[in-house]
């Protein structure tokens, strides 16, 4: 593969640890109270497992498991891949952190749907409501994330697969005992090499 396609399938921005932080924080600075524990639920649920957008907005409050703390993905919620192998259902264990705000948020939250998160109008969110949210947090947090041309970013940069790609980093930098294997398994990709030309620029060695 050539150096230019191989750029093209790499992480191009992804967040670090402290700005999630600050993203979480932030959810609870803009919009309406009764939606804030829901936004950090997003964030949270997205930095913890990688889930991608098309994903999360499908994930139902029973794919949850043993006190909400796995998370189950069926075949059909999961991304198809282009060559339309199915990927096998999964089941996700979710930090303890996650566990607790997820238990928390539907304890409290204003709506009782089958979707885990509901929006203001609807009873599922939409993608756009998700990268909408993040846009708002991002900005109020002043988030620049970082690219792979070694700049900086800008609040706008910051979407849900920035966090997908930031839990390759977090993973491969900020925790031990990790390998690209665990990589793979986290953010299911189909083969390591993927997982290798999308993140082996986000390594520190």
């Amino acid at each position: 593969m050539s150096e230019y396609a191989n750029s093209k399938v790499r992480a191009k921005v992804w967040v670090t640890p402290d700005q999630v932080e600050a993203l979480r924080s932030a959810c609870y600075k803009t919009g309406a109270e009764y939606l804030q524990q829901r936004n950090e639920a997003i964030v949270t649920t997205m930095y913890d497992t990688g889930l991608r957008v098309g994903e999360l907005v499908s994930v139902d409050v029973e794919f949850l498991r043993n006190d909400n703390s796995e998370l189950y993905l069926p075949t059909e919620v999961q991304k198809d891949y282009p060559n339309e192998h199915s990927p096998p259902p999964v089941t996700l264990v979710l930090a303890d952190d996650t566990t607790r705000l997820i238990s928390s948020y539907l304890t409290n939250r204003w709506k009782d749907t089958p979707a885990l998160f509901p929006s203001r109008s609807s009873d599922r969110i939409s993608e756009q409501g998700v990268r909408n949210m993040i846009h708002k947090i991002a900005e109020k947090a002043g988030i620049r994330p970082f690219k792979l041309d070694g700049s900086r970013g800008t609040p706008g940069d910051v979407t849900p697969h920035a966090l997908r790609h930031g839990v390759a980093y977090r993973m491969m930098n900020e925790e031990e005992g990790n390998s690209l294997y665990d990589v793979r398994n986290r953010l299911r990709h189909r083969s390591i090499q993927t997982t290798e030309r999308i993140y082996d620029h986000l390594l520190k060695v």
